[in-house]
C-alpha cells in the first residue's frame, strides 16, 4: 500500500464535495459503485455536497435527478454555476436589469428567481450577458450576444469547460462556445464564474466549518485545479474526462493529492494511491530522460501511477509534454495497458 494514504482515505474529512458528471454520473445513468459510495458516507454521517459546472439543470432538478438514482439529495447541496452566475449579477445590478441568457432554461430561471430580467435579444438593451451551456444554443444565440457585449453590455461565463463527458466520448462543452464567442469578439469574458474558479468549492467548504474538506473530480483542469485553487485536498477518479497520460503532463496547479480508479478509492485503502508517490517503491522503479520514462518492477497498477508522477512532475518542463512510457518489464508492460498508456 502506498504510504500517503494510512487508512480509509473517508475518515480523513467532515465533507466531501463531488463533481457530477463524470463521477456520480455519466448523463443520466449513474456510474458503478457511485451510488453506493454516497450511500455510505450518509449512512455514516459525512456531510455531502455536489458542485457542478453543468447550467442546464436548477439545483432543484439536480436533487431530483439524483434522488431518483437513488441517492437522496437536498437541492440545497447542489452547487450550480447558473446559481453562482446569477447570485454574482444580482449583487452587481439593479433590481429588474435586462440580461441576455445565452444557454437552457435553467439559466433564464435561475436569472428570474434572483429578481433580474431575461431577455433574447441585444435590441432588448441588457446590461449584461450570461453564458452557460445548453444542447439548443446556436449560431443566432450567439450573434446577439456579440452585440450586446460590443454594445457595453458585462458578459460572464458559468464556466469554460472545452468539454463534457458522454457515452460516446467527450463532447463539445460550454468552453468551446465561448470560445467562439471569444474569437468573435477579440476579448475574454468579464467573469468566469464556474469551476476552476474556487468559489463553487469554497462555498462548500465553508459549511464544513472547521473540518478538511476533500474535493473528487474527473477533471483535472476544472475540479482539481479548482479544488487547488481553493485549498483543498482533491481525489481525481479515472471515470471520466482526465486519464493518466494527462496526469502525468500536468503542471502543479492540476496535480491532484489522491487518485483512483473510482469512488471505491474513498473507503478502500488498496484503492486510492496519494500522488506523488515515490519513485523507487511499492515494487516500481522508474527512471527518467529526455526521451520519456522508463518503468521497471511490479505490484499494483494505482503504485505505479504514484512512481510515474513523481518522475514526470520533478522534470522542470512538467505541464508541457507528453510523456512517452516504455516498459522494462512483462509485468510494467501489461500495467501500462491497463493505465491506458501505449506500450
Amino acid at each position: 500500500m502506498n504510504d500517503g494514504v494510512g487508512g480509509r482515505l473517508a475518515d480523513g474529512y467532515v465533507m466531501v464535495v463531488f463533481d457530477l458528471d463524470g463521477v456520480i454520473y455519466l448523463i443520466d445513468r449513474p456510474i458503478p459503485g457511485a451510488v453506493e459510495a454516497v450511500g455510505r458516507l450518509h449512512a455514516e454521517g459525512r456531510a455531502v455536497a455536489y458542485a457542478t459546472n453543468n447550467a442546464s439543470r436548477r439545483s432543484s432538478e439536480v436533487a431530483d435527478l439524483l434522488t431518483g438514482m437513488g441517492v437522496p439529495a437536498r437541492p440545497d447541496e447542489v452547487l450550480t454555476s447558473a446559481v453562482a452566475a446569477a447570485e454574482l449579477l444580482r449583487d452587481r445590478l439593479p433590481a429588474g436589469a435586462a440580461v441576455l441568457v445565452v444557454g437552457a432554461e435553467a439559466l433564464r430561471a435561475e436569472i428570474r428567481a434572483v429578481g433580474l430580467t431575461p431577455v433574447a435579444r441585444a435590441d432588448e438593451s441588457p446590461v449584461a450577458v450570461v453564458q452557460g451551456y445548453g444542447p439548443q444554443v446556436g449560431w443566432l444565440d450567439l450573434a446577439e450576444a456579440s452585440v450586446a457585449v460590443r454594445g457595453g453590455a458585462t458578459w460572464v461565463a458559468t464556466n469554460t469547460d472545452r468539454t463534457l463527458p458522454s457515452g460516446r466520448g467527450p463532447l463539445p462543452g460550454n468552453g468551446a462556445l465561448v470560445a467562439a464567442l471569444r474569437t468573435a469578439l477579440d476579448r475574454d469574458p468579464d467573469e468566469v464564474v464556474g469551476k476552476p474558479e474556487p468559489e463553487l468549492f469554497a462555498r462548500a467548504a465553508r459549511r464544513a466549518g472547521e473540518g478538511r474538506t476533500l474535493v473528487v473530480g474527473d477533471r483535472l483542469d476544472t475540479d482539481i485545479e479548482g479544488a487547488n485553487r481553493a485549498g483543498l485536498d482533491s481525489l481525481l477518479v479515472l471515470t471520466g474526462v482526465s486519464d493518466v497520460a494527462e496526469l502525468l503532463a500536468a503542471p502543479p496547479d492540476r496535480r491532484p493529492t489522491y487518485v483512483a480508479w473510482d469512488l471505491a478509492g474513498l473507503f478502500d485503502p488498496a484503492a486510492v494511491v496519494s500522488v506523488p508517490g515515490r519513485a523507487d517503491a511499492d515494487g516500481w522503479s522508474v527512471t527518467g530522460s529526455d526521451d520519456g520514462l522508463e518503468l521497471a518492477g511490479s505490484g499494483r497498477a494505482l503504485d505505479a501511477v504514484g512512481a510515474l508522477c513523481a518522475v514526470a512532475w520533478s522534470a522542470g518542463d512538467a505541464g508541457s509534454r507528453a510523456w512517452r512510457v516504455r516498459a522494462a518489464s512483462a509485468a510494467a508492460t501489461e500495467t501500462l495497458a491497463a493505465l491506458g498508456l501505449p506500450v
